[in-house]
């Protein structure tokens, strides 16, 4: 599959090949038991891969649209050997993912016509959603644009504290209150700062509390709604950031946030520390929202913009 080389620079994809270490070898050793004793690709075998698919929490939509495309191979070609099955598999996934028309950027980019362009990040705590946002600033900083971060995750002063660590560490400035300020507050303020700074980009943080969705729409409804006096088309994205390592976890809560408000894209955080790295493949497939970013490690560069090529690759290597 030529066309997976060299997307990437070498030492951004050994951060990848790494971070997926521990997803990679789960799947294959499961992969290997499912087909031991066999040679060939038969009911037993796609029985056995179809429960490989789904405890990988590829979801189990996508595993059946993943199964149907390899049973179709396996009627046109009619006999296919199990040791073809890693590049089989390899090759479906990929073709899978292409059908959907996101996942192909390379680098941290920002649409040219939206100046400053407002990023609006949402998620539930503990997802490593500030950090993200700290990640982010650090890797469009190095583009050479300007950031502004806001902390309008106000009913939590270490959220505060922390998105003030992340402005410390990448230098850039950040707007703030104290705990228990109107998040909208906050949320204007940073526009307004970010206009009259002449920001590119404006990165606004917000509290994650799913138990009352009510409250949290009304909230983020509310936000929006005072950054649109200052910006008219703000947010010009709302990122939810979701944590890989909770598997099936991470759609639930996308279903439940994209019901709460309108998401435009996704991050996946912490697949360094985990087997379920198969997730990515699923809410790729499964949500019309693009996965933007992926985290594969902790340092401050092991925030990636997701190429579903060079994942698909990684994920076979």
């Amino acid at each position: 599959m030529s066309f997976l080389k060299n997307i990437f620079s070498k030492e951004k994809k050994e951060t990848l090949d790494k971070g997926l270490e521990k997803t990679k070898t789960s799947f294959f050793d499961k992969l290997s038991k499912a087909v031991a004793g066999k040679s060939k690709v038969d009911d037993d075998v796609l029985d056995n891969l179809e429960e490989v698919l789904v405890s990988s929490d590829v979801g189990v939509n996508t595993t059946l649209k993943i199964i149907d495309r390899i049973e179709e191979r396996v009627a046109r070609d009619k006999y296919l050997g199990t040791e073809e099955l890693n590049q089989i598999l390899r090759e479906e996934i990929a073709g899978l993912l292409s059908e959907t028309n996101v996942g192909n950027e390379t680098e941290f980019t920002i649409p040219e016509n939206k100046k400053p362009y407002v990023l609006m990040v949402v998620g539930v705590n503990g997802v490593g959603k500030t950090t993200t946002i700290g990640k982010l600033a650090s890797q469009f900083k190095k583009k050479g644009l300007k950031v502004v971060l806001g902390a309008a995750d106000t009913f939590r002063a270490a959220a505060i504290d922390q998105l003030q660590v992340w402005a410390d560490r990448t230098d850039v400035p950040i707007v703030r209150q104290e705990m228990g300020s109107d998040p909208a507050s906050v949320a204007y303020d940073t526009v307004k700062s970010g206009v009259n700074q002449n920001a590119d980009v404006i990165i606004i943080d917000t509290a994650g509390r799913l138990h009352n969705k009510v409250n949290l729409m009304n909230e983020l409804t509310k936000i929006k709604r005072v950054m649109q006096k200052v910006i008219p088309d703000a947010p010009h994205d709302v990122l939810l950031v979701l944590d890989g390592s909770t598997g099936q976890n991470a759609f639930e809560q996308a279903k439940q946030f994209t019901k709460a408000t309108e998401v435009t894209s996704l991050a996946v955080t912490k697949l360094d520390g985990t087997a379920k790295g198969g997730v990515v493949i699923g809410i790729s497939d499964q949500f019309q929202i693009p996965v933007k970013y992926i985290g594969v490690g902790e340092g401050i560069d092991d925030l990636q913009v997701f190429n579903k090529y060079e994942f698909v690759d990684s994920f076979f290597k």
